[in-house]
């Protein structure tokens, strides 16, 4: 089994390490680029990321989007609901099926 990943601020992500994830908390990280990068080529294969982060590490996630694994999971912080992690995925689809499956017309 792949290993499991959480990154952002240490307030946002404390509670999944009773869930037996690791936790890289970025409050005092002075690269998070770089943990995320090590973290991708250490075996893991999920990595949540709090939305906050995923703004902030937007260009090195990139480089991990066309890959299968790790795969890279937005999540909101404490902070609230960003969007981030629903933009991500509409654009996914969107490559996916050609389409914007969110799009309704009336």
């Amino acid at each position: 089994m792949d290993k499991i990943a959480v990154m952002g601020d240490y307030d946002s992500i404390y509670g999944f390490g009773a869930l037996g994830m690791e936790l890289f908390p970025t409050d005092e990280d002075e690269d998070p680029a770089g943990t995320l990068r090590r973290l991708a080529q250490s075996g893991y294969g999920i990595i949540y990321i709090t939305e906050a982060v995923c703004l902030e590490l937007a260009e090195t996630i990139e480089e991990y989007r066309e890959r299968v694994s790790p795969a890279i999971v937005p999540i909101p912080g404490i902070s609230g609901d960003t969007k981030v992690g629903v933009d991500a995925v509409k654009r996914s689809v969107e490559q996916a099926v050609g389409s914007d499956i969110l799009f309704s017309q009336n």
